[in-house]
């Protein structure tokens, strides 16, 4: 049997305790997070999906300058994204 790499999880951003259409994908949580913050998302509070726990962020971005050893397709100033895990809540069963 071959050995399975990684799985993708996916997190759905939540707003006002509700999803929204905004889904990213990682193998942690802090790898969803990551993209969200260099999306421009500051608070955020990420829905695993299939599971009942939600994942609680702050983010933060700021503008930098690529590395020098860069791929030719980048721009020369990129978004540099930073995130805190706050906590995990566990959800509640609708009824």
């Amino acid at each position: 049997m071959a050995k399975r790499k990684g799985l993708l999880k996916y997190f759905v951003l939540q707003s006002g305790g509700r999803d929204t259409k905004h889904v990213f994908t990682g193998k942690q949580p802090r790898g969803a997070a990551l993209k969200a913050a260099t999306r421009g998302f500051t608070d955020l509070k990420l829905r695993e999906r299939g599971t009942k726990r939600l994942h609680i962020f702050v983010g933060s971005r700021k503008k930098t300058s690529a590395p020098a050893n860069k791929p030719s397709w980048m721009p020369s100033m990129i978004w540099e994204s930073n995130v805190k895990k706050k906590g995990i809540e566990h959800l509640k069963k609708k009824k």
